[in-house]
């Protein structure tokens, strides 16, 4: 698959590095000479400019790509690309940051696909781990929103349903996917899921009981 990813810096790095390690095409945009030079000697296509501008995504290959990753620090440039690539077809995601609130979450979560929070969820992350604990609840990302990790069951209604197939309760939404013991990563909505996989689920807290119970075929017992 081919991503255009906007912005090289902690959070873009790692998720470039990740997806050419897996085989993608990776075109990056970004507007720091410094860092198109470090992505270059990474060997990575860079289109140095504005991730905002509509011109440097179509350099990037806009039109050919199936996604649009906005991972710099910059909400309004995210925004921006994430609304670009949107009307070009493209799937969406948008990185948010510690200025992000509900307000803002209201406001932006029609227009994209997909939000991600990387500092909250690794702080969380981080903490968990160190408590000894298993990320069954890693976090409230806003008043009205969690992520939860659930264990698919053989019976599960999701096996052999692909990510963007599922209809989930409260419009809970997957954040992340693993298989055996691979890490956690943001799914491809060709992944089908199969017993055994862990899915991250975000959804409002007072439906996340509800969508675990869902995604472990336990709704009609209960």
């Amino acid at each position: 698959m081919k991503f255009v990813i906007v912005g090289f810096g902690r959070v873009g790095m790692r998720v470039v590095r990740i997806l050419r390690s897996e085989g993608h095409d990776v075109v990056l945009v970004e507007n720091d000479a410094g860092k198109v030079e470090r992505a270059r000697e990474e060997g990575f296509t860079v289109v140095e400019g504005d991730g905002s501008d509509e011109s440097m995504l179509q350099r990037a290959g806009l039109d050919d790509a199936d996604a649009v990753g906005a991972m710099t620090g910059d909400l309004h440039v995210n925004f921006a690309a994430c609304v670009v690539a949107k009307n070009h077809g493209c799937r969406t995601v948008l990185r948010v940051n510690e200025d992000f609130s509900e307000d803002l979450y209201d406001r932006y979560v029609e227009d994209v696909d997909e939000i991600v929070y990387p500092e909250r969820v690794g702080a969380a992350g981080a903490k968990t781990a160190l408590l000894g604990g298993d990320f069954n609840v890693i976090t409230d990302l806003t008043e009205h929103l969690s992520i939860a990790s659930v264990e698919i069951p053989a019976d599960s209604p999701a096996v052999g349903a692909r990510v963007v197939e599922l209809d989930l309760p409260g419009e809970a939404r997957i954040y992340a996917h693993s298989r055996a013991d691979d890490p956690m990563t943001i799914p491809l909505p060709r992944t089908i899921i199969e017993a055994g996989d862990h899915l991250a689920i975000m959804a409002d807290p007072t439906v996340l009981e509800t969508v675990r119970d869902h995604l472990r075929g336990e709704q009609a017992a209960a």
